[in-house]
């Protein structure tokens, strides 16, 4: 009875009516659940996402080139948002998981969460065709896409650290990896980020030698925005 009402309550929060459940079902069902689960319809929810919120960038922002569209898009799509959707329709209540996942409390996971969004998506599409979809995508990302966007904050350290150098014609700044640790799979990068005209030296340290030279370049980027205002145009 509770699980009736949990997806009822989840209909009414979609304001779609399926003609055919059984796809809410799948959408809905883990692959820790059975072997019948909702990753085709994951699949091909993604790729209509994708789409649609392109489209509406397209639309909001006439000006914006393809990158910073491309960002905004990656923003709006990625697996944090996706989670929050699913936090608001109360996704947890309703998925279907195995055992295991029970125990380690998948139904929390945003993975998990976000995968049975799109897999949400991808029924609807089955179920009533593109312009349904469409329009729960719309009603799905309403706030988000009346926000303004803050184009700036969405490109990553490195590329920001690039932009600024390059608003006063400073070369770029270099970054070399001074040391790696840990075991083969779990290595840590340790990063040096040097900008030999401002006299700065930063380090990061990743996962991964993108990430630790992402770190370095965030730090880099106060002591080059100090220097700036030290010394402005």
């Amino acid at each position: 009875m509770a699980k009736t009402q949990a997806i009822n309550a989840l209909l009414k929060k979609l304001e779609y009516s399926f003609s055919d459940l059984s796809l809410l079902e799948e959408a809905l069902t883990h692959r820790s659940y059975s072997s019948t689960n909702n990753e085709r319809l994951e699949f091909l929810g993604d790729g209509i996402l994708n789409f649609v919120i392109a489209h509406e960038l397209f639309k909001l922002y006439p000006d914006v080139q393809e990158g910073d569209l491309s960002r905004l898009r990656a923003s709006l799509v990625n697996k944090d948002s996706l989670a929050e959707i699913a936090g608001h329709l109360e996704l947890g209540e309703v998925i279907k998981l195995g055992s295991g996942e029970l125990k380690s409390g998948g139904f929390r996971r945003p993975s998990i969460l976000a995968d049975a969004v799109e897999s949400i998506l991808g029924a609807v599409y089955c179920d009533g065709g593109f312009e349904p979809c469409r329009e729960l995508i719309i009603r799905l990302y309403a706030d988000r896409l009346a926000l303004s966007m803050d184009l700036q904050s969405l490109k990553d350290p490195k590329t920001q650290l690039q932009e600024l150098l390059q608003s006063r014609r400073f070369s770029l700044p270099d970054y070399q990896v001074v040391n790696i640790t840990g075991q083969a799979h779990a290595q840590v990068f340790h990063v040096r980020c040097s900008i030999k005209k401002m006299n700065i030296e930063v380090n990061g340290e990743g996962k991964s030698r993108r990430k630790a030279e992402q770190i370095a370049a965030g730090r880099a980027i106060a002591q080059v925005e100090e220097q700036f205002r030290k010394k402005p145009k």
